[in-house]
C-alpha cells in the first residue's frame, strides 16, 4: 500500500468549541437573549445554509441580525461568532508528530469562513497541513458524498490510503463506506492507540 494520509476533522478533534461564548457576546447587542440565540447560531438553517455554501459571510450576518436585531457592524459580529474555540493539545501534539514522521496530513472540517479566517490567525498548528477541504468552498457538508470525494480528488487518495479522524459516527460510517480506514475520535488517548495500530498494518 502506498503512504496513507492522516485526514482530521477539526471541530472536537482538534479545536474545541463553545457556541454558548458567542451567544452571550452577541446577545449583549441584541433584542434576543443568549438562550435564544445559541440554536440559530449553532443549529439553525442559517448555519446549514453558510457552511453548506449556500450564503455568503454577509447574507448568514444579514440572517442574523434580522432574527436577533445586533446592533453591531459585520467585523464586531465576526469576532464574538468566531471567538469560540479553544486548542485540544494532545491531538496536535499528535499532529506534529506525524508531520515529523513524515505523514501526509488533511484537515476535513463542516465550517465557515469566519471560523477558519480567525482559526487560522490564532493557531499556528493549523498551516502544517498538505491539504484542507472546507465544506463551504466545496458546497456540501459531511456526511453527504460530495465533499468526501473533494478529499479524494485534492489528495489523489481513496480506500485504505486514507485514516479518517472523526468525533461524528455518521460522518465516520460515510468514510467507511468508501473503504476508508476510520477512527471514531473518543478521546485523544484511544485515537492515539488506535492509529498506531493502524500505521502497523
Amino acid at each position: 500500500m502506498n503512504q496513507p494520509i492522516i485526514v482530521f476533522d477539526l471541530g472536537k478533534v482538534l479545536v474545541d468549541f463553545d457556541y454558548g461564548i458567542a451567544a452571550i457576546r452577541i446577545a449583549a447587542r441584541s433584542d434576543l437573549s443568549s438562550d435564544k440565540i445559541k440554536p440559530l447560531i449553532e443549529q439553525s438553517r442559517f448555519i446549514i445554509d453558510y457552511e453548506s455554501g449556500r450564503l455568503t459571510r454577509q447574507e448568514f450576518f444579514g440572517r442574523v441580525h434580522e432574527a436577533t436585531g445586533f446592533g453591531g457592524t459585520i467585523e464586531e459580529f465576526s469576532e464574538f461568532f468566531a471567538d469560540i474555540f479553544t486548542p485540544i493539545q494532545p491531538m496536535i501534539d499528535l499532529h506534529a508528530e506525524l508531520r515529523q514522521r513524515g505523514l501526509l496530513t488533511h484537515i476535513f472540517s463542516n465550517t465557515n469562513d469566519f471560523a477558519i479566517e480567525h482559526i487560522r490567525h490564532n493557531f499556528p498548528f493549523f498551516k502544517n497541513f498538505d491539504g484542507y477541504i472546507f465544506s463551504y468552498e466545496v458546497g456540501a457538508m459531511k456526511p453527504q458524498p460530495k465533499i468526501y470525494t473533494a478529499l479524494e480528488k485534492l489528495s489523489g487518495k481513496c480506500g485504505a490510503e486514507i485514516l479518517y479522524i472523526d468525533d461524528r459516527p455518521e460522518n465516520i460510517e460515510t468514510g467507511a463506506a468508501r473503504d476508508w480506514r476510520t477512527i471514531l475520535h473518543e478521546s485523544p488517548g484511544k485515537t492515539r492507540t488506535t492509529l498506531e495500530k493502524l500505521l502497523s498494518v
